[in-house]
Formats: C-alpha cells, structure tokens, sequence
C-alpha cells in the first residue's frame, strides 16, 4: 500500500490538475503525469493517472450531440489511436525507465512551445484519410510510453479544423479511450496493481473537486493570461523532467 506522504502527494497533484483543466478545459494529463513524474516514477504515475483521465473525460466525450459525426469522421484515427498503446507499454517495458521519462519531458516542452507560440498546423480534408491513422498510431504509441495523449493526437484534431465544440468532445473521446486501452496495457505488463487501482480511484475525488473549484476561479480570471503562465509552468516542469532524467542516465 501507499504511505500518507504519497497518498496527499497523489491527492494535491490531482486537485491541481482538475482546477487548471477546470480553468481552460485541458491539461489534467499533462500536469498530473509532470508532477507525479518528479515525485514517483513514470510507471507509477501512469497507473495513477488512468482512473482519473477516463472518468474526467467521458462525460466530456458524451455530452455535445456530435459523437456521430466525430466516430464518421474520425473513427481509424481513434482505433489507432488505442490499438497501439499496447505496442508502447511494450516498448517502454523494454528500455531504460529514464528514457521514456526524457521523453515525456520533450512532449510536454512541445506542447508548451506550440501553444506559446500559436502555432496551428493545417491538413487538408483530402490528407485526413491517411493521415488520421498515421498520427494516430504515432499518437498511442506515445501515451503508452509517456501516458500523454496530447502530442500529436490533439495538434492533429487542431488541424483538421474542427468547430470547438466538436474539437472538445473529440479531444474527450480521445483521452477515455486512450486510458481506457492504457490501464489495460499497463495491466498486462503488470504495471498497474490493484493498489495502484484503488488509489487511482481515489484520485477521481480530488480532480473532480479541483475542476468544479477551476470552473468558479474561471469567473474572475482572464482565460488567455491563465493559459500563458499554464504553458510556460508546463515547459519548465517538461525541461526539469528532461534534465533530471539525463542526470540519471549518465
């Protein structure tokens, strides 16, 4: 079982999580992976982050009337997208724990200088039918080794144009089911325990406090300046990721 230090470690890092995602509507999984990362071990953190990400996620991925027309339009790049975290898990198995732990620290700095920079990629309707599952096997290769699901998976929907509202519940279908095939995969490999179950489970209490806690702070903050300093927190937490796992490499 988990001591006390961990379990409020565990507990703070998914109220904070939530309330950022509450805020702008993203960022649970990259905040909570990159905390729980400088705390536990990737592995860890991972399993810890399965629970929380599906059930955060899935009323998000239900609620807007267009699941339909996301499932028409996108479905080979949500099958890919979760078929191939297996092969990740798999592969992060095999290495080095630092490496993949480096690796999540680059997609985090990515994320961050993308959205700092504003930039937006575009693909042309007539590119999405091989593109889709391209990026998408790219995208769950990543989540399994990293637990991210947000680069390249969510510049992709970016790019295709999406209205908002279709882009939110197209990003929420995209992450439940990438923790869904997640903390089958980590199971598999015996990664994911039933302690790191009940925690996990336990941390949906904390993330859904924080979002609820988000969505009131929204009202009295101004959502553009919040997302500046988020991605700028975000790529120095994914650059002390970085450093320090090359520290322990050498």
């Amino acid at each position: 079982m988990f001591d006390l230090t961990t379990v409020i470690v565990v507990s703070g890092t998914f109220f904070l999580a939530g309330a950022v995602k509450g805020v702008i509507g993203l960022g649970l999984p990259p905040v909570s992976l990159g905390l729980l990362t400088v705390a536990l071990d990737l592995q860890t953190a991972m399993a810890l982050l399965v629970v929380p990400a599906f059930v955060t996620n899935l009323w998000q991925s239900v609620v807007g009337g267009n699941a339909k027309v996301i499932l028409y339009r996108l479905w080979l790049f949500l099958v890919m997208a979760t078929v191939t975290v297996w092969i990740g898990v798999a592969a992060m198995k095999r290495l080095n724990p630092s490496l993949p732990t480096a690796l999540l620290g680059a997609l985090l700095v990515t994320y961050s200088l993308v959205s700092l920079g504003g930039i937006r990629l575009t693909i042309p309707t007539r590119y999405e039918g091989w593109a889709g599952p391209l990026i998408g096997s790219a995208n769950g290769v990543l989540t399994g080794m990293t637990g991210s699901s947000v680069v390249p998976g969510v510049m992709f929907l970016q790019a295709i144009g999406l209205p908002r509202d279709v882009l939110i519940q197209a990003m929420g279908m995209l992450f439940a089911a990438s923790a869904l095939a997640l903390a089958a995969a980590l199971q598999q490999a015996n990664f994911f325990t039933v302690d790191h179950g009940v925690l996990s489970s336990a941390a949906v209490l904390p993330a859904i406090a924080g979002m609820i806690g988000g969505r009131w702070i929204r009202k009295g903050i101004a959502e553009q300046r919040f997302r500046t300093v988020f991605f700028i927190v975000l790529l120095v937490l994914g650059a002390y990721i970085i450093a320090n796992a090359i520290r322990v490499l050498r």
